[in-house]
């Protein structure tokens, strides 16, 4: 089978996560994905926590060759520019005037290949106060208000994965296909341009419009409260998920999964609008009867009553959740000199399967520069 994006070439710029992360789907759907590195180090991934290769750097960048080029000398913006010349796209997450400086600007990106898809990554956009600052996950979460909705203020803490990165380069991976489709049915070659700010706020919809509509102010248990998601104890220790979400039938189900009647009984929790302004009163109530038996008989009960619940698994434990194994849902790469990487499968599936996606480990820094190069039938192979 072949895989849907054969036959496109995409430059990428990137280090970190957002344009990697874009330049991976891109890879996994069958593109050419080159991934230009600094000579002296490549991608700070590489050595996120020692070494060149760490699980930070092979998280985001399967699927693609590696060139190394200086873009300071000659050399390296000459390869550059015959890459350019023969690519689809060009993806980069520089801040914003990087690409100007080393004689890549927008216009003489177009005047090297009309049909390029320019698409750029930032932080805040192209202008504005905050253009030129800094911008990793951690700072997009707290200006777009994610963070206030994971953050307790009376004890600040950060917790989770990055979450604003790895929209933002979802977001641009579904940008560039959209300039793609366009320019392939006879339209021009599109600059597309996405930030982490405002990806930030699109992923979360919701908070922006319980204030704007109904006046209320979100935070970290508004959601949770108002889907009716809660998190018990077993007596075995292992915690269990429950999601009520608004249908009834799924509280009644609760009440004979639990043998919990007294609970509906109560004026607090007789109506689903008493449960939103009561959840941690329901929550208290409810943890003891869960207390009382182990996580296999919740799952029993639960499954029984047609109740919304999950397993809370530790991250080691995913690998063994029978609908994980079912989906067949990590894969092992093999490089030659790194050996085995184990990976999450693209969770796209086409006709059925996902036979057509390539299985090619992260590359090591420069492993396809003599190769690219010769292919661009050069002379730069010390660029």
């Amino acid at each position: 089978m072949t895989a849907p994006l054969s036959g496109f070439r995409v430059v990428e710029l990137s280090t970190m996560i957002t344009a990697p992360l874009a330049g991976m789907l891109l890879a996994d759907m069958g593109a050419d994905v080159i991934k230009v590195e600094r000579p002296d180090g490549g991608d700070p991934f590489r050595s996120f926590r020692g070494g060149a290769y760490s699980p930070h750097f092979c998280s985001y960048n399967r699927n693609k060759r590696s060139v190394a080029l200086d873009l300071q000398s000659d050399n390296g913006k000459a390869a550059l520019t015959r890459l350019i010349e023969r690519a689809d796209v060009l993806l980069d997450n520089f801040r914003p005037g990087v690409l100007d400086r080393l004689g890549f600007s927008d216009d003489r990106l177009l005047s090297l290949n009309p049909g390029l898809v320019r698409c750029s990554i930032s932080g805040f956009g192209t202008g504005g106060p905050y253009a030129q600052r800094p911008a990793y996950d951690a700072v997009a979460q707290a200006i777009s208000g994610m963070s206030s909705l994971f953050v307790e203020p009376e004890a600040p803490a950060l917790t989770g994965p990055t979450i604003s990165d790895n929209v933002t380069g979802i977001y641009a991976g579904y940008g560039i296909l959209s300039a793609l489709l366009e320019r392939e049915r006879g339209g021009p070659a599109r600059r597309v341009e996405v930030n982490m700010l405002e990806a930030t706020m699109a992923f979360m919809p919701d908070p922006f419009g319980y204030f704007t509509q109904m006046g209320l102010q979100s935070d970290p248990y508004l959601r949770v409260r108002t889907s009716q998601s809660y998190v018990f104890r077993c007596a075995d220790g292992r915690l269990v998920n429950v999601h009520m979400s608004s249908q009834e039938k799924f509280w009644q189900g609760f009440l004979v999964a639990t043998g919990r009647q007294d609970l509906a009984a109560d004026a607090r929790f007789a109506e689903r609008a008493g449960r939103i302004e009561n959840y941690f009163d329901l929550s208290r109530e409810a943890a003891p009867t869960f207390a009382e038996h182990p996580l296999s008989h919740w799952q029993e009960k639960l499954a029984e009553a047609d109740v919304p619940f999950a397993t809370v698994n530790r991250v080691e434990e995913v690998f063994d959740d029978p609908q994980v194994q079912h989906l067949s849902s990590f894969m092992d790469l093999e490089h030659p000199a790194e050996g085995t990487v184990r990976a999450v499968r693209n969770p796209v599936w086409i006709d059925g399967n996902r036979d057509s996606q390539p299985q090619v480990a992260p590359p090591l820094l420069g492993e396809h520069t003599e190769e690219v190069l010769q292919e661009l039938d050069g002379d730069l192979s010390r660029a």
